[in-house]
């Protein structure tokens, strides 16, 4: 297999990934288990090539859909990265009438349509993050993340895009520890491995969100008029892009222009215990269908 630094250790590098494979959830989630072993192996994260796309710009991006009910939990998850204006950071706080304003002035009419199809905030959160980043680049956390300590650095030394792998166990319905993930004797029957949509830090431009946003685009104007959440605009969709590039750039034998984050928790936490996760401002909440 390649390692990120673009050497082989085998003739099975490319595996057994047939064209599309990313569309499989099986086939998608064992390729994302390859790079994180991969990527385990690497030497020292800093020996990364430059991508060539340009630094992570000091651009913080979140959305809250209506700024006239902010609930106060949310707030304070907000405020706690406010420290980060000292670093020269610039903070972006979207709703719904500016996202929409936004994509209406940056996109074109097919990008504005997918984002009205958006029917519920968090899909609306999904769909503008892509948007925001692959056109000026910065640094997309959620509304309920809590900034922790000073490890946010790490994610701006280079111009690599950077995600969180995420690791789902079915049989306990629950989600494997973060430390957990990079285990190379954890089992692998049952799990479903994937990255999330939160955090996302990128260049603008970067290959990755310019197959999401389009792989998202297509679904929302596809012919189902209910798309499932997850794979339409949440972290399967960028699964599915991150997997697919992934897998060019080995064909290729290119060293690859991201990272999967191995502390992100470290450096942000989500807070659960929320008020607006009892509603229907909480997407899991909006059906059985959207699970």
């Amino acid at each position: 297999m390649m390692t990120p630094q673009g050497s082989r250790e085998g003739a099975g590098a490319v595996g057994p990934y047939p064209p599309g494979f990313e569309e499989s959830e099986p086939l998608r989630s064992a390729f994302i288990r390859d790079v994180t072993l991969r990527q385990l192996r690497q030497t020292t994260a800093q020996d990364a090539p430059p991508s060539g796309t340009g630094r992570i710009p000091k651009r913080l991006i979140r959305f809250w859909h209506d700024p006239s009910d902010l609930p106060d939990d949310v707030r304070a998850c907000l405020d706690s990265w406010d420290r980060l204006a000292t670093e020269g950071f610039e903070f972006r706080l979207y709703d719904d009438v500016t996202a929409a304003a936004y994509i209406g002035a940056t996109y074109g009419a097919r990008e504005s349509a997918a984002f009205a199809r958006c029917r519920h905030p968090a899909m609306r959160c999904d769909y503008l993050r892509m948007c925001v980043l692959l056109a000026e680049g910065g640094l997309y956390v959620d509304a309920d993340d809590v900034l922790l300590g000073d490890g946010w650095r790490e994610v701006f030394r280079d111009d690599r895009l950077k995600v969180q792998p995420l690791c789902y166990d079915i049989p306990s319905a629950g989600m494997v520890k973060a430390a957990d993930i990079w285990r190379p004797d954890l089992p692998v029957d049952g799990r479903i491995f994937y990255v999330n949509n939160d955090p996302i830090a990128a260049p603008a431009g970067h290959p990755i969100l310019r197959s999401a946003l389009a792989r998202s685009t297509n679904r929302l104007l596809g012919e189902d008029p209910l798309p499932e959440i997850q794979a339409t605009t949440g972290p399967g969709n960028l699964t599915a892009a991150l997997a697919a590039h992934a897998h060019r750039m080995d064909l290729a034998r290119d060293p690859w222009d991201f990272e999967l984050l191995h502390n992100w928790e470290a450096i942000a936490e989500t807070r659960w215990h929320l008020s607006y996760r009892n509603d229907a401002r909480n997407w899991r909440n909006m059906g059985t269908s959207e699970t």
